[in-house]
């Protein structure tokens, strides 16, 4: 049996964020952190305080209501960034300072305008600082994988001195291939004279594709912790995918001497979760989280499912949070046998009224379409509201006849007063949408709108994904539903929702590792 402990290190919150049209509010961030919770990730990145005030009230709120896994900061090597960072780190049971410094050539040259000797004392001035606020204190080389090796390995000396207990390499623009990155970490840890007081990280960029590879090739050469995000979100390519590292590493025991604490049946709904919120669906052909993963059309290898599952499936979907695809509720179910396909699911509404709620919304779902699979499920649980929504869809009535522009009647509830206004557009979706501005006024620019099915069939739900943006600021919208036009509606409204609630929200970010 493995002994070894392989930390996992979730960046979602922090550099999945980075993530072009990826922002999330408060409440967002708090689901996502309960969920990674509940996954049992070891470390949370929380966030980049220093980057704007709302990034310091969400590290700040997760710090004071998630206990199960350590919270961590990010800041740069500069005072300002590490007091800020300490500040929303205090109500932390386990708070993490996490600091940076580039140490690649083009990086010091061009970015940092910096000698190696100014890095170095940098670096060190930076750490010493954090540890007067926490002795769990990570550093990183910002783009590791482009520096000079002797250089990178006195840094790393110096930090490890100075009282960095975790040390993460970073693949910064995800230029290494797998052999030479975990040949580098190899290096690394051989020839830093006092590596064996520190856990050495990595933290890989998908630019070719190869972040998840580069990682566990980083594992095989002695690194203990990987940084990845769920569904690999992040800025560019994204990083390496959370799912994708956690199974493999399960899967092939007989190749790794460690595993991770990961309640991976948790996975799939951390996935969908994470994709409603940002808006960002999951793509049918990903690896672990993807609608076909466990998925067999092959008349080959249909047969040796069938005689046996091995021949084909190296995991089992219910290893990630799946029962299996055959639909065992309908619209006669009652609560015990909902509840029970909750508890199977790992779906555990927190309180009564949540459980009502989800009941409710199976309900009408159920009287929408006769097959309900567990991927139906599992959306309603990942897009319950957090807070009171100042916008409540009410009624729609939508019409289409050939030759002729589609009217939508639409009717809202906006802070408990009842709103309607008629309008026609060049399709049912457009005057759908044309009167919801009537109704509101918000004065938005829609500028994403995407259509995905969440399960097989003519009646299945349709998720529809809308960003809206107004004075630099992002917004993403999530709504389901059979009826396609409905989902739209929804959507709109819940980005509506997070436009009225944080009209003033500060979307620029800093960049980090």
């Amino acid at each position: 049996m493995n002994n070894e402990n392989l930390i996992i290190f979730d960046t979602t919150l922090r550099d999945g964020e980075q993530s072009p049209g990826a922002s999330m509010d408060i409440d967002e961030k708090m689901q996502i952190a309960y969920a990674l919770e509940e996954l049992n990730v070891d470390i949370i990145e929380a966030g980049f305080p220093i980057a704007s005030q709302s990034d310091f009230k969400a590290v700040q709120e997760i710090s004071r209501n998630i206990k199960g896994s350590s919270i961590c900061a990010l800041a740069r090597a500069l005072e300002k960034d590490i007091e800020r960072a300490a500040d929303s780190l205090i109500d932390a049971k386990s708070p993490r300072i996490h600091t940076f410094i580039a140490t690649s050539p083009i990086h010091m040259e061009k970015k940092l305008k910096m000698q190696p000797s100014e890095v170095i004392k940098t670096a060190v001035d930076a750490i010493a600082l954090a540890k007067n606020f926490t002795n769990d204190i990570e550093f990183s080389p910002e783009d590791a994988g482009r520096s000079d090796l002797d250089f990178l390995c006195d840094v790393i000396e110096s930090a490890i001195d100075a009282g960095a207990n975790t040390i993460n390499i970073p693949d910064t623009v995800g230029y290494n291939l797998p052999h030479q990155f975990g040949d580098l970490i190899h290096k690394i840890i051989k020839n830093v004279s006092n590596s064996n007081k520190a856990i050495f990280s990595v933290h890989c960029h998908n630019d070719f594709g190869l972040a998840v590879g580069n990682s566990l090739s980083a594992v095989l050469n002695g690194a203990r912790q990987v940084e990845c995000t769920i569904n690999g979100l992040g800025e560019r390519a994204g990083n390496a995918a959370l799912e994708e590292i956690v199974m493999t590493v399960r899967t092939r025991q007989d190749i790794f001497n460690c595993d991770t604490r990961i309640n991976s049946k948790m996975i799939m709904k951390s996935s969908r979760l994470v994709s409603g919120i940002t808006g960002f669906p999951v793509q049918p052909n990903k690896a672990i989280v993807g609608k076909n993963a466990f998925a067999h059309e092959s008349g080959i290898h249909q047969d040796g499912i069938i005689k046996s599952r091995e021949t084909y499936e190296i995991m089992r979907a219910e290893d990630i949070g799946l029962v299996s695809n055959s639909l065992v509720l309908g619209k006669h179910s009652g609560r015990n046998a909902f509840k029970q396909k909750l508890i199977d699911l790992n779906i555990m509404p927190k309180t009564s009224s949540e459980f009502e709620d989800l009941f409710y919304k199976f309900k009408d779902l159920a009287d929408k379409k006769h097959e309900i699979f567990d991927e139906d499920l599992i959306n309603l649980s990942s897009n319950l509201s957090v807070t009171a929504n100042l916008i409540n869809f009410n009624y729609m009535n939508v019409v289409t006849e050939s030759g002729k522009k589609p009217s939508a009647l639409i009717k809202l509830e906006v802070d408990g007063e009842l709103l309607e206004a008629e309008s026609k557009g060049d399709g049912a979706v457009d005057a759908a949408f044309n009167a919801i501005e009537e109704i509101i006024q918000s004065n938005c620019k829609l500028i994403l709108y995407s259509v995905n099915n969440i399960t097989s069939g003519t009646d299945s739900q349709g998720e529809v994904t809308v960003r809206i943006t107004k004075d630099k600021s992002t917004y993403n919208g999530h709504g389901a539903d059979t009826d396609i036009v409905k989902a739209s509606v929804l959507a709109l409204i819940n980005a509506l929702n997070k436009l009225k609630q944080n009209p003033n929200q500060d979307s620029s970010k800093k960049r980090g590792v």
